[in-house]
């Protein structure tokens, strides 16, 4: 089946789904970033077939998202975020508020995350780059950019 192609599109949504869109990619990531790393490790944890994580990886290589280190003699490599994974798995923290808050039901996250900087468990918090204001759906307006289409 032709997955179809966002890539193209004038939409930074678009484009971000066209790397990370399929339903597998975004566990890939997380298990990745979790120091899970080489590929029977990230199957076995995911319970994914080998075909559909070798199109994942490869995707995310391919993508800039990961990167290969080869890790014995024989053609064997880990998988470890690039800035531009680590970057996308922001975004992941963003999903992981949102799970937290309308599916964790009463027994709560399943995870916690403590924050570097103060020691604290906390979560994301989407705030304007500019005047440090909470930023949501219900505080912005939506205006064309540079790149919109014309």
């Amino acid at each position: 089946m032709q997955r179809t192609d966002f890539g193209d599109m004038a939409c930074s949504i678009a484009r971000t789904l066209d790397v990370m869109g399929e339903p597998w990619t975004p566990l890939v990531i997380r298990d990745v970033y979790v120091g899970i790393n080489r590929f029977e490790q990230i199957q076995q944890d995911l319970g994914i077939s080998r075909k559909v994580l070798t199109e994942r990886l490869n995707h995310l290589v391919e993508h800039g998202v990961l990167e290969r280190r080869p890790y014995d003699n024989r053609p064997r490599y880990e998988y470890h975020l690039t800035e531009r994974g680590t970057e996308l798995f922001d975004v992941l923290m963003v999903m992981v508020g949102w799970g937290d808050k309308w599916l964790a039901g009463t027994a709560g996250p399943p995870v916690l995350y403590r924050h570097h900087a103060c020691g604290e468990v906390s979560s994301v918090d989407l705030r304007c780059a500019h005047c440090g204001e909470p930023m949501h759906a219900t505080d912005i307006d939506v205006l064309p950019g540079p790149g919109a289409a014309a």
